[in-house]
C-alpha cells in the first residue's frame, strides 16, 4: 500500500518537474489551427506612407489575433528612416510575419532587402530579384565620399546583424549594400539569404506549414493548412498619405500654396487663388511632418516670398527679385535633410513659381505707382471745359461728367481748366495751360 502511494507521488512529481522543464528546454507552442493570415501588400516606394501603412498592418494584425501576417513586397526601394520604422514593426511584432517577394516580375531592391531579411520567413518567386541596397538620394545620385562612407558602414552593421540574427546569410546582406550586387530568387535560396521560394502565397502557406519560428514570446510552431485569407486594405488616409509623403509632390504642394496665398494678398477678393492656396499649404505641412524637414530650407523659402513683397514697396530696380530667386533656390535645396527633391523637378518649378512671383509683384508695383484713374483722386490734375461761366462758381464738363466748379479767377464758356482740389462736391479749377490740353 505504502509503495503504490510512493508509485503515485512520484509519478505526480515527474509530471509536475515535466511541465516545469519543458518551456525552459524550449518547447514550441502550436498556433492555433483554423485561424487567419492577414497579407498586407506593399507595392511601390517605401516612404513614410507606406511605413505606417505597414505599421498599422502589423497592429490590426495583432487586434484581431491572426496566426500570420504576410508582406505581399515589391518595391524599388525608399527612404532609410521609413524602412527601419518598417523593420522595427516587423521585428517586434507578436504576430509571425512572412515576407513574400511576389509576383513574378516583383523585386526587393534597396531598403526592400532590409525588410526582407528581417522577416520571421523570407519568400520570393520564381522570377524575382532581391538586393542593390547601396545607399543613396531620393533622387539617386550617390552621396558624397565622406558622408558615405559613415552611411554605408552604418547600413551594413545595421542589415547584417538582424539577417544573422534570423539565421540568413549577413555576408551576402552586407554586399548588397557595399557593391549593389543583386540575386534571383533561386540564387538566394542557395545562399541562405531567404528561406524558400513560392509561385503565390497559397503556396507558401503550404510550405511553411509546421515551421517552427521564434517570436518575442518564446516559439512557435505555425500552423497554415486550409487557413483563411484576409487582406488589410489601405484607408483613405493611406492612400492620401502614400501620395502626399512623397518629398517631390511636398515640394509642389507648398510652392503651390504660397503663390496661391500671394496672389490672393496681392489682389484681395480674387478668392480661388487663395482657397486653392490654403488648401494645398495644409496638405503640404500635413506632408511635411512625415518627412526629415530642415525648417532652415522652409525659412529661406519664406524669405524669398518677402523679398518678392518687398520689391513691390520698394525700388530695388530687381536686386530684391534677384535675392528672392537666390533664396528660393538654396530654401529648395536644403528643404530635406536625408532626402532631396529632384532636380528635374525643382528647377522648372523654381523658374516657374519664382516668374510668377516677379510678374505679380511687377503688377502689383506698376497699379501701386499709377495714378487713380476713378474716385475723387482721380479727378485731381484732369482737364476740362468751361460750360457755364465761372464766376466765382459755374458749371464744368470733366472726365465725362458735369460738376459744380469754383475759381479764383473769372473763366468764360470754352475756356480750358485743370482740376486742383475738391470741397465735398464742388471742384477747385484754374485755367488750364494750352500744351496741357
Amino acid at each position: 500500500m505504502v509503495k503504490r502511494h510512493a508509485s503515485a507521488f512520484i509519478c505526480f512529481v515527474a509530471v509536475i518537474l515535466t511541465g516545469w522543464c519543458c518551456p525552459v528546454f524550449g518547447t514550441s507552442k502550436t498556433a492555433p489551427a483554423g485561424n487567419e493570415v492577414m497579407i498586407i501588400e506593399l507595392e511601390g516606394a517605401i516612404s513614410p506612407g507606406t511605413a505606417m501603412y505597414v505599421v498599422r498592418g502589423l497592429a490590426e494584425a495583432k487586434k484581431q489575433g491572426v496566426s500570420l501576417a504576410v508582406v505581399r513586397l515589391d518595391t524599388p526601394g525608399g527612404l532609410g528612416s521609413s524602412m527601419r520604422t518598417i523593420v522595427k514593426a516587423v521585428l517586434n511584432s507578436p504576430v509571425p510575419v512572412a515576407v513574400w517577394v511576389g509576383p513574378k516580375g516583383a523585386g526587393a531592391a534597396s531598403a526592400g532587402v532590409m525588410v526582407t531579411v528581417a522577416a520571421h520567413i523570407a519568400a520570393m518567386a520564381p522570377g524575382t530579384n532581391i538586393g542593390a541596397a547601396h545607399p543613396v538620394t531620393a533622387g539617386g545620385k550617390d552621396i558624397d565620399k565622406t558622408m558615405s562612407e559613415k552611411v554605408v558602414n552604418d547600413m551594413a552593421s545595421y542589415a547584417r546583424g538582424i539577417a544573422e540574427q534570423k539565421g540568413r546569410n549577413g555576408k551576402w546582406v552586407e554586399e548588397a549594400i557595399r557593391k549593389s550586387v543583386s540575386i534571383t530568387a533561386e540564387e538566394a535560396l542557395k545562399k541562405n539569404v531567404i528561406d524558400l521560394v513560392a509561385n503565390d502565397v497559397d503556396e507558401l502557406l503550404r510550405l511553411i506549414d509546421g515551421r517552427e519560428i521564434s517570436l518575442p514570446v518564446g516559439k512557435i510552431k505555425l500552423n497554415t493548412k486550409n487557413i483563411k485569407k484576409t487582406y488589410y486594405r489601405p484607408g483613405f488616409r493611406d492612400k492620401v498619405l502614400k501620395t502626399i509623403s512623397d518629398p517631390n509632390i511636398a515640394y509642389i504642394l507648398m510652392m503651390i500654396g504660397l503663390a496661391g496665398l500671394y496672389f490672393e494678398f496681392s489682389h484681395p477678393g480674387a478668392i480661388f487663388p487663395g482657397v486653392i492656396g490654403a488648401i494645398s499649404l495644409i496638405l503640404a505641412f500635413f506632408s511635411f511632418q512625415t518627412l526629415p524637414v530642415n525648417y532652415a530650407g522652409i525659412l529661406l523659402i519664406l524669405l524669398a516670398i518677402i523679398f518678392f513683397i518687398a520689391e513691390v514697396k520698394v525700388t530695388s530696380y530687381g536686386i530684391l527679385s534677384i535675392g528672392g530667386l537666390i533664396s528660393m533656390t538654396i530654401g529648395s535645396i536644403m528643404l530635406f535633410e536625408d532626402v532631396g527633391v529632384s532636380l528635374k523637378l525643382m528647377m522648372p518649378t523654381i523658374v516657374l513659381v519664382g516668374g510668377f512671383f516677379v510678374v505679380v509683384a511687377g503688377l502689383a508695383y506698376r497699379a501701386f505707382r499709377t495714378k487713380p484713374k476713378g474716385g475723387s483722386d482721380g479727378l485731381l490734375g484732369e482737364v476740362g471745359l468751361v460750360k457755364e461761366r465761372i464766376d466765382p462758381e459755374g458749371l464744368i464738363f470733366v472726365h465725362g461728367e458735369y460738376w459744380r466748379a469754383r475759381s479764383r479767377e473769372k473763366l468764360e464758356p470754352g475756356d480750358r481748366i485743370e482740376v486742383e482740389g475738391i470741397e465735398g462736391l464742388i471742384l477747385k479749377v484754374k485755367k488750364a495751360p494750352s500744351q496741357d490740353f
